[in-house]
Order: C-alpha cells, then structure tokens, then sequence
C-alpha cells in the first residue's frame, strides 16, 4: 500500500505509547515527502461554516509554526508540510553532504557482520529483511465523527481527517557508518526502571551484528562524562549475555550532571561517535502488594503511591489491572479530600458497605493540597509534596474523628518496582527498541527516538517527542474504563 494514498484506517493524536532509548550520533537531516490524500471529504461543511461566522486557529501546533488559519481552503496541505517538517528526522548527511551510503553489513542470512571479507557480497540481492526509507506507519487510527466523542483528539473544530505518518523502524539497506570506525556508548540516565538491562544487552548485541569492536558503556550516567573517578566500561556479547536475568542498570544511573558542552567535550576526547542514551519512567506495578493485608484486616485501607509526576498513566493502568483499587487519584483530575463529596467520605461509605478500602495514587496528584515549596532535584525538576503521606495523615485523622476503627496501611513500593527486572512482555519491547536504536543509527539518523505507534515500531525526532507531556484525557475511554472498575464517584 502506498503510505500516502487514501487509508481506510483512521485516528489519534496521541501517537505513541513506549520511549525507551534515543539515539544521539551528529545533528542533522530534514526529510521531506509528500502526502495529498486525505480522508472522504465528510467534515468540509462543518468547517465551512464554523469559518464563515469567525476565523479559526489550530491550538496544536509546533514550536516554530503559526497557527493554522481553518478557513484558508488549502489548510490541509499546510498542516501536513508543518507535520512532515516537524517530523523529519535529523541524518549525518545535513552535516556532512557528501558522506556516502555503503551496503548494510547487517545481514541475518549470513549471521556474521559483512565487513571486509564480504566486500564482494551485496545482502540486499539475498535477504529482503530491509526497511524502505519511505516506509511509513500511520500515526491516527480513530476517525473521530465528533469533537464531542470521548477521547477525540481533532485537528480542527469540524474533526477533519488528516493523514499523519511516522518513519518506520528498523534496518536500512545502506549505511552511513564503517562499522571499523565507530566507537559506540551506551549510558542510563534518570532513575531506574524495569528493562534497562535488555535494552543495553540488544544494543550490544546488535551492535556487534553490525560488525562493531569498540563498545562502552558510562557509568553512572551523564555524571560518567566529567567524574575523573568513573572509568569506561567495555561492554561485548560475552559481558551482557546474561544481565537481563537481574533489575537495575549494569551502567548504574544518576541524576544531573555536567554542562551540555562538557560532555560534548568528553565525546570527541573520547573518540566516541554513537551514543545512545537510556532514560524513561517505571513500568506500573504494586497495587496488589497490600492487597491481601489490606483485605484481610478489620476496616482496613491500603494507601499505595505510584510513579507518575505530571501524568497518572501508570497509576490509571494499575488500578485497571489489579481489579483491587477502590479509588485511583491522578495529577489530571483535581479532587478534594474531605467534604461531602471528598475523598475521605467515599472511603467512610467503602468501609461501611465492603468493610475495606483500597487507594492508589499517582505521586504528582493533589499537590495543590500540600504547601509548596520551591526545592528542585539534581534534573532541575520540582521536589514533590508527599502525597501519599498526607492521605494517610489526613485518613487517620478522619476516622479518629468519626469514631470508627480503620487500620491504615501506606506504601511507596517506587524503588522495588524500579529495581526488578522486565517481565516477558516489556523484555521483548526493550529487546526491539534497543535493536531498532542501533538500526536507526546506522542508517544515518540522529537526534531521534525509537518507539511504538500503532503496534509498529517508528523513528521520532526528539524535539517531537519532549515538546509537551502525554497526560491522561479525564473524558478518554480509557479513563471511563478506570473509573467503572473502580465504581468512584467524582471528588469536587
């Protein structure tokens, strides 16, 4: 199918779901295609409309863009160059122009790197594994009929379809690397998470499919650049074959660091000319860890905060899967703890009719409740209030009170989830995305991340994927799918 004729698939903004390890090589590349097609045309009258009574921009737009003036006929068009600009992922030859491509020496025919004993051999007349560099993978699956539709993300007032695409990941026909030349390092930044350690053995291990000797790993993350004390670490198949059988980061990680220029500085000192850079939340875990004692005990409520600073993601698809949580707070929807329609109140009727109660929250939700303060952490983010630690507080409280038992228990299980290894499932997301990573790299594409849309597996610029938060929409499905499950009502 060509990726930019009409689709009978359609849409959603929210484009992907997974972002585990960015590529950083040389700045770069704008590609640029084309894309015509759009979807029959069902919306054109409501637009129509809404721009003869007032004129209509675009709120999503990019950095540099201007808005989107809805009542030009040709608004399509542009917003499709906009997003075909934006989405364009950086490559080694906006740099160095006349840098030739050479025939991959990834080849899983041969099942050895085709460096220079297989000079001769093109893998591409062999093995048809490759990805075309116009391959795309269609960023909206939804066609929303409606603005007013649960979830719906739209372009423009009338919920026009747009065609959107992604570059595909994987690996290319041509290289831009001899594979001889390249010093590669891998570093973990942030805090831990489940999946480190496979994605560092993939990178690896795909590396050397590539027929690539100097691989090294930073310790502790970006501080690893400027501490004199920290050594690099050689990293090959026979030193990470087994490091996904454990939690945590062979690399160790670390918060801050030094300036941009230093550790651009320590690269070239290094001779380093691949870096891949790991770094994301935890996966969602824990709800379940009180469950039983909170259960088990004479009016008990099980307190358990979870990851999730600006977006209760983790927490929404946590108290989905444990089926346990009797109330889940997130940073999007506001609530108030006490009052007739407060939190404590439900928690008063949850013990009266099921003799229990179970609440997760996600640890940026209610900060409004707490006083503020303007502390930071090493990354420059805002220390957060301890939300969880006031519910409890406030929860004793309460019921102390009223003059009923309850038997509170609270727990901030973050650093055991961090620290365990990747179930099977997230194992095979980390095994793809780092394999994808070193795909991406090799092809000549920097300054990109590797992540899911759609159940494939795509290329985005990084400016793309930090340009604003992911956060939950309170009217998606997914939260109503939440909140049926937790029978909760809401707190305001």
């Amino acid at each position: 199918m060509n990726p930019f004729s009409p689709s009978p698939h359609p849409p959603s903004l929210r484009f992907f779901t997974h972002t585990m390890s960015h590529v950083v090589t040389l700045p770069g590349l704008t590609v640029t295609t084309s894309s015509s097609s759009s979807y029959p045309h069902i919306h054109s009258l409501t637009t129509t409309r809404l721009c003869s009574k007032v004129r209509v921009s675009a709120q999503f737009k990019s950095h540099d863009s201007t808005p989107i003036d809805f009542c030009d006929p040709d608004w399509k068009h542009k917003f499709k160059q906009d997003f075909q600009e934006r989405f364009s992922l950086p490559h080694v030859t906006d740099i160095f122009h006349d840098t030739p491509p050479m025939p991959s020496t990834f080849c899983l025919q041969h099942r050895t790197p085709m460096v220079r004993d297989f000079a001769g051999l093109n893998p591409s007349k062999e093995w048809r594994g490759y990805i075309n560099d116009n391959d795309r993978v269609l960023l909206k699956t939804i066609y929303y009929s409606s603005s007013t539709s649960a979830g719906a993300e739209c372009i423009d007032p009338g919920c026009s379809w747009v065609e959107q695409w992604v570059h595909r990941a994987g690996p290319r026909e041509k290289i831009y690397f001899k594979p001889e030349e390249v010093k590669a390092a891998i570093v973990t930044c942030g805090g831990l998470c489940p999946g480190l350690n496979d994605v560092i053995r993939q990178l690896v291990i795909t590396l050397e499919a590539y027929g690539v000797k100097k691989i090294v790993g930073i310790p502790f993350g970006y501080r690893g650049f400027s501490d004199k004390e920290f050594s690099e670490v050689p990293l090959s198949r026979n030193v990470v074959q087994n490091i996904h059988l454990s939690g945590g980061s062979l690399l160790g990680v670390s918060r801050g660091g030094p300036a941009v220029n230093e550790i651009v500085d320590s690269l070239q000192e290094r001779g380093i000319n691949m870096l891949f850079v790991l770094g994301g939340n935890g996966t969602h875990a824990g709800a379940n860890a009180i469950h039983d004692e909170a259960h088990s005990a004479y009016h008990g409520i099980g307190i358990v905060k979870l990851m999730g600073r600006s977006s209760g993601f983790i927490a929404m698809h946590a108290s989905l899967a444990s089926g346990q949580i009797d109330i889940c707070l997130i940073p999007e929807v506001p609530f108030k703890l006490h009052g007739q329609n407060g939190v404590l109140s439900h928690m008063k009727h949850l013990i009266e009719t099921k003799g229990s109660a179970v609440i997760c929250v996600a640890e940026g939700a209610g900060q409004g409740l707490l006083q503020k303060t303007n502390a930071t952490d090493a990354s420059g983010n805002a220390v957060l209030g301890d939300i969880g630690g006031y519910i409890q507080q406030e929860t004793k409280k309460y019921f102390k009170e009223i003059g009923i038992h309850a038997d509170i228990k609270y727990i901030d299980p973050t650093y055991m989830i961090r620290a365990c290894r990747a179930n099977a499932s997230d194992g095979i997301l980390c095994a793809v995305l780092g394999q994808n990573a070193v795909h991406g790299a090799f092809a000549g594409y920097s300054g990109i991340t590797v992540g899911t849309c759609n159940t494939h597996y795509a290329y985005f610029p990084i400016t793309e994927a930090i340009s604003h938060p992911r956060l939950v929409d309170p009217n998606s499905r997914m939260w109503h799918r939440c909140l049926t499950s937790t029978g909760q009502p809401d707190f305001f």
